[in-house]
């Protein structure tokens, strides 16, 4: 069976792209062919910044041969009928055969496709893969209209059997395709031809070209290490750079430097962010100083001076660069001394959003917020709002305009020169974490207070102007935004009632888009909302109708109903990323609705206690046989108060109890009711699923040998009363009917 190789060969492909297209190269080639009929026994692809290459092992010779029958009109249809059938199949008359159907005679029309040979199949293939590649962005060149990453300069498509090696002949627009590549740019640019993909792997290498990426990346990564260690240093990890630059080079080739003096005084971040976004320089750390004192950079050729004339371009082009930084840096700590009063001013200038004002009106709602959310956390609510108030002061910073990526890092170093404490200094630094599933979780109280106040300000504000997530799109990351609060909150154990924070802080954003007469609406609307305590809409409502009756009359009425509206809307979001959150982390999506069904589902906290407990407990035989009893005695009870219009929740008593299982499941209830009850308000939820899963046995022995719906209606209702307490013990935990399986 022949083996395929492939190599697009072009100029060099940007390293943010390679990874995607190799693998986008291997599943449209694969695809393509097992779609025509052939098989294969196993596929890999590579790059490198000009080339693209995938090689098929295995792959069988030619298509085989099909026949397919397929059903057509009956014989005595009308002729239009027929010739479609005809035209659909590509056959003649006299090729169909009548056969007896149920409904009369039909016409069968046998199809057979015969094989086609591998080689054309695979032109075919690459010639429609190279013409509809999904690059993120691509362009034309010269007089043709083929597209490409950049230009494509050559096509080696070659099978290989026990014969040898032969040309899949291919041309896409006017590139003929070969058996012929290149190697490294200046150490090796002449072509040589290839027999297969040993020979075309072997003979890279040796013309200075490593085909694989992860080799490349691996040989980066350990020759540094071996340059810091020869040192006494340590080289930064930093594994996104790592790829992007073994995206850059065929052939990698460490040099190491040294940082001037004169700029180790410049904060490790400032050091390392100007190396690796100007230059791609891995930062080589001194464990003895604890700063950066080196940096790695990575040539693509070999000189005869070991890189020496590289390496002194390279520091004279790091020095211009980190003069620029510390520039920068003394003018900022000037600022910062000052008090970063002209900083303050500045971000009234700056819109956050055209309807929720400039990014001074969010600090100001961030501010005092976070010192509401203080005493949650065990903050000292100054330094909270303090912190707050000083967290977005280094947006107007020269150095986070230089490099953005460092907001927050730099705050925490103007904070501290301006002798702001050290627990505010972090929360400047902290307050945007976590920004992703894999980032750190601030735990310092301040830090948290500030990091929780920023994110739900955000959400708040968006769900309160009516720009939510839809579909894919989510241009104000509020879906991360969602799940920081939720680690948040999870991962510091915070728990709060998370619905009074949400429609307070609706109702505020509210009140700020009300137009007349604003400064009494404005008043108004935070008397209200300082004074809501509720959990549920409908005691929010009443709250706001008691507080306001008669001052703005129906119109508060209508806000409040927005407010709360919103807020819940809201809160549901919260529950929809707080699913997502735990199912990864093995908890099914119908145990935490089950459990998001009951009372104070937006104390996040508690929910995940209580989905943890019964996810342990459905993991038991006995946990899965209760709640499919459970389960039975709800659908019962549902059929018989829908068929008797009345609801079966009082009442059961066991005198009129008629059997042995009977009275033993009244016993259980009475004995498994006060324990779960005790359990869940001292939240102690493992408990409470020992308490019910108590229960199993005497349900079981309830549905065996008792009949609920008998002909004597006392005992009946007795019965489903009876039921109605299994419900009901059940509900004190979760909603079982919503439990799966």
């Amino acid at each position: 069976m022949p083996d395929l190789l492939i190599e697009l060969f072009s100029e060099e492909i940007p390293a943010r792209m390679q990874a995607r297209a190799r693998e986008d190269l291997k599943r449209l080639i694969t695809d393509g062919l097992v779609e025509a009929g052939l098989t294969y026994a196993s596929a890999g692809a590579f790059s490198t910044p000009r080339r693209l290459a995938l090689t098929v092992e295995g792959l069988s010779p030619a298509s085989p041969t099909t026949r397919e029958e397929r059903k057509g009109p009956r014989t005595d249809a009308p002729e239009a009928a027929l010739e479609g059938f005809l035209r659909s199949t590509g056959l003649t008359r006299d090729q169909l055969e009548a056969r007896d159907d149920k409904k009369g005679q039909v016409w069968f029309a046998t199809i057979t496709k015969p094989g086609r040979p591998a080689a054309e199949i695979v032109a075919e293939v690459l010639d429609g893969a190279i013409r509809n590649f999904p690059w993120p962005k691509s362009m034309r060149w010269g007089s043709g209209s083929l597209r490409w990453v950049r230009p494509l300069h050559s096509i080696l498509c070659i099978l290989t059997d026990e014969a040898g090696a032969s040309v899949v002949p291919l041309d896409v627009d006017g590139i003929v395709s070969g058996n012929t590549t290149r190697g490294h740019r200046f150490m090796a640019p002449d072509s040589f031809a290839v027999t297969g993909f040993d020979d075309y792997a072997g003979k890279l290498r040796r013309a200075k070209v490593m085909l694989d990426a992860d080799e490349r990346a691996s040989e980066i990564r350990s020759q540094a290490e071996n340059l810091a260690f020869a040192r006494g240093w340590q080289i930064v990890p930093d594994e996104g750079l790592l790829a992007e630059v073994a995206g850059l080079v065929e052939w990698p080739v460490p040099l190491m430097g040294v940082i001037e003096d004169r700029f180790l005084a410049l904060p490790p971040e400032v050091l390392q962010t100007s190396m690796k976004e100007h230059q791609k320089f891995f930062s080589a750390l001194n464990p003895a100083t604890g700063r950066i004192e080196g940096f790695v950079t990575i040539a693509n050729i070999e000189t005869p001076d070991d890189g020496a004339t590289i390496l002194a371009g390279n520091q004279r082009v790091l020095a211009a660069r980190l003069s620029d930084a510390a520039f920068f840096w003394e003018n900022d700590l000037r600022e910062a001394k000052s008090g970063m009063t002209a900083w303050a001013e500045g971000l009234a200038a700056v819109t956050f959003h055209n309807k929720l004002g400039s990014q001074a009106d969010r600090v100001a709602r961030v501010a005092a917020l976070a010192r509401e959310i203080a005493p949650l956390v065990g903050a000292d609510p100054d330094h909270a709002e303090r912190a707050a108030r000083l967290a977005k002061l280094d947006l107007r910073s020269a150095m986070v305009g230089e490099f953005p990526e460092l907001q927050g890092t730099m705050g925490r170093y103007y904070a501290l020169e301006a002798g702001e404490p050290e627990a505010v200094a972090d929360a400047a630094r902290d307050h945007y974490s976590p920004l992703g599933p894999s980032d750190a979780v601030p735990t310092a109280p301040v830090s948290v207070a500030v990091a929780l106040a920023d994110k739900i300000d955000t959400l708040t504000g968006f769900w309160a102007i009516d720009e939510k997530p839809t579909g894919s799109k989510d241009p104000f990351a509020l879906r991360r935004a969602a799940l920081g609060v939720i680690r948040l909150v999870l991962e510091n154990s915070i728990k709060s009632r998370m619905i009074f924070i949400l429609i307070t802080r609706v109702g505020r954003h509210l009140g700020m888009l009300l137009t007349s007469p604003v400064a009494a609406q404005r008043a108004a609307v935070d008397a209200v909302l300082t004074d809501i305590d509720s959990q549920y809409r409908n005691h929010v409502l009443e709250e706001f109708k008691d507080l306001h009756n008669g001052v703005l009359g129906e119109d508060m009425i209508a806000f409040t109903q927005k407010a709360a509206d919103r807020a819940f809307d809201l809160l549901s979001f919260l529950h929809d990323r707080l699913k997502v959150y735990l199912r990864d982390q093995g908890i099914r999506h119908d145990i935490i609705d089950a459990v998001l069904a009951q009372d104070g589902n937006d104390d996040l906290v508690r929910v995940v206690a209580r989905a943890t407990a019964l996810n342990d407990m459905l993991a038991t035989e006995d946990g899965r046989n209760l709640t499919q009893g459970l389960k039975r005695a709800g659908n019962i009870l549902t059929q018989a108060e829908g068929k008797d219009g009345v609801e079966y929740s009082f009442g059961a008593d066991p005198k009129f109890a008629e059997t042995e299982a009977e009275r033993a499941l009244f016993a259980a209830l009475d004995h498994a009711d006060p324990a779960i009850r005790a359990a869940m308000e001292a939240e102690d939820y493992p408990a409470a699923m020992t308490a019910i899963a108590g229960l199993r046995a005497p349900i079981d022995a309830f549905f065996e040998t008792v009949q609920v719906n008998t002909d004597n209606q006392i005992v009946r209702r007795n019965r489903l009363n009876l039921l109605s307490r299994i419900r009901e013990a059940g509900r004190q935990i979760a909603d079982f009917t919503r439990i799966e399986g």
